[in-house]
This record gives structure tokens, sequence and C-alpha cells, in this order.
């Protein structure tokens, strides 16, 4: 991603999502005619327990789909597995994707971090440290 594109800016493991969408969508079908195709001898709450569980697993996998970073004019919006924070361009003071990393962490002028799952290694590695170049490039140009 270059980072003279115009905002907005969204990173994120595009084929992980995906990936996990549809499966999603299969789980969720899957598990509701198992419940449908149960034994006679299923009870009404046995069957939907089952069609609640595919409900559950889905819920996880889409879950793990939602992680993006999305850099505006105003700053940068980080989406991770459970919370998303949005923070102004001055509140990051750096940011790190070190060999081994599994994904970018944010250093914050609070002095703590956040980590930034949008940006991975999973979706390979050149890709990820091009994706954190050009956020650390954006921060650098846009936070001091």
């Amino acid at each position: 991603m270059s980072t003279t594109a115009e905002f907005p800016v969204t990173w994120a493991p595009r084929r992980t999502r995906a990936v996990l969408l549809p499966v999603c969508v299969l789980l969720v079908v899957l598990f509701a005619v198992m419940a449908v195709a149960l034994p006679a001898n299923w009870q009404f709450n046995d069957r939907l327990m089952m069609a609640a569980s595919g409900v559950l697993f889905a819920s996880v996998g889409l879950m793990l789909a939602r992680p993006r970073v999305r850099a505006d004019a105003e700053g940068v919006t980080v989406v991770n597995f459970v919370r998303s924070r949005r923070l102004a361009w001055a509140e990051i003071v750096r940011v790190n994707f070190r060999q081994g990393d599994p994904w970018a962490t944010l250093d914050l002028a609070d002095g703590s971090s956040l980590a930034a799952v949008g940006i991975q290694s999973g979706v390979g590695k050149a890709q990820a440290i091009a994706d954190a170049r050009a956020l650390r490039d954006l921060v650098e140009r846009r936070g001091h």
C-alpha cells in the first residue's frame, strides 16, 4: 500500500476474511441441517442446542475476521478481535513490526502499546512489512 494513498486507508487480512466468512455461513447451515436431521428420539432442546452451536462457532469465526486498521485524516482506528480503539495521530509514537512478531504494535504516548492485529504476518511477511511501513510513514508525517 502506498504511503501517498488518499485517506481513508484500511489494512486488513483480506484472505483470512475471504476464507472465514463463507466458513461461518457454512457452519450455521451445517448445524441447522444437523439439528433438523437428528434422530426422532432427540428432544427439541437438543436440536436447539445443535443449531445454537453452529451460531456460536460462526460467531468465533466472525470475531477472528474482525481485525483491521483504518487511517484517516484525524487518526487511526484499530479494530482487534474483541475491542476497537480510536487514536489521534499524536497519540501514536511509533509503529513496530519486529522479526517474529505475529502483528504490528503501536507504541502510544501514554507509555502503553496496542496490538494492531489488522497488520499481521499471516497475510504474507512481505505484505505485512509493507503495510507496517506505510502506517509508520503516515504516523511520522501526521503525528509530529
